[in-house]
């Protein structure tokens, strides 16, 4: 998986940003913060991010094609505009039964807010 930062203070557009590449996954991120991080993701049909279960809440959503995104044993399919929230400590999976593109957003519990008071 390729991870390469995107560029502050400049438009784009994310469904071109990142370019899909056979038999793979590529990530670039958008913003990286202690508090979370938004990704925009490629993967290619056959693809999976293997089934893990995560701290954080993410929210991903599609921007091309489809795919299955596996929670708690249950099978959703997504496609291109619909999103879905991953809750933190829950088992998940995603496959690309045909190649896509996602944003994915984490945002990190913990946060305390009420430091930001004192």
């Amino acid at each position: 998986m390729t991870t390469i930062e995107v560029e502050k203070s400049k438009t784009h557009i994310l469904i071109e940003i990142i370019e899909y590449v056979p038999n793979s996954v590529v990530t670039k991120t958008i913003i990286r913060k202690t508090t979370g991080n938004v990704s925009v993701i490629a993967i290619d049909t056959g693809e999976i991010l293997a089934e893990k279960i995560s701290p954080y809440d993410t929210f991903i959503q599609i921007i091309d094609g489809e795919a299955e995104v596996v929670i708690d044993n249950k099978l959703n399919l997504l496609k291109t505009g619909e999103g879905i929230i991953i809750p933190a400590h829950i088992s998940h999976a995603v496959k690309a039964t045909e190649r896509f593109k996602m944003i994915s957003t984490i945002i990190k519990s913990g946060f305390d807010q009420t430091s930001l008071l004192i």
